[in-house]
């Protein structure tokens, strides 16, 4: 002997005019009772860009369950993860508006040189990844610095961010 179910549904039409009221109506519920509703929905609008950014603590930084005790060393590792956004977030701000200001649509930073509209820390970042940079000191103190040879998209990258390619990994003098 075996169990069958069975499925079945209908359509009440009470329950239906009854919830058609709320038709249209997307409820929004905040703490800040100081937002306008047109500020509101655009505060909520923006929710998807800031939890990719925190995402960032996940995937770039690594970042894993830390059991620190004193609160200003919490707050601390907050600052810097923190300041490590904004300095990402602040990268994609220049390097995006360099390009829109040259009129360039795209960079090809995807894997097989693919395009892309809209670079990303982690974009820039992988680029320079095979970039070296050593220091040879000879007995006599002279130090010598030896940097590898930059890409013409590396160096077409740091052009955009403002800086100069031939000095790039080299201190200045």
């Amino acid at each position: 002997m075996s169990t069958r179910y069975e499925l079945r549904d209908y359509v009440d039409p009470g329950r239906m005019a009854d919830e058609s009221v709320t038709d249209g109506i997307f409820p929004l519920v905040t703490n800040v009772p100081e937002l306008s509703e047109l500020e509101l929905l655009h505060a909520y609008k923006r929710q998807p860009v800031i939890e990719k950014r925190f995402s960032q603590l996940k995937t770039d930084f690594a970042v894993a369950p830390v059991y620190l005790k004193d609160v200003r060393r919490i707050q601390a590792l907050l600052c810097v993860y923190f300041l490590a956004l904004l300095v990402e977030a602040l990268l994609e701000r220049e390097l995006r508006q360099a390009m829109a200001q040259e009129g360039i649509e795209s960079l090809p930073l995807y894997s097989e040189s693919r395009a892309c509209r809209w670079p990303t820390a982690r974009r820039v970042l992988d680029l320079f990844e095979n970039v070296e940079r050593h220091e040879w000191v000879t007995p006599g103190g002279r130090t010598t610095v030896l940097v590898t040879e930059l890409s013409n998209l590396q160096r077409r990258v740091l052009n955009l961010l403002g800086l100069r390619p031939d000095t790039y990994g080299r201190c200045p003098d």
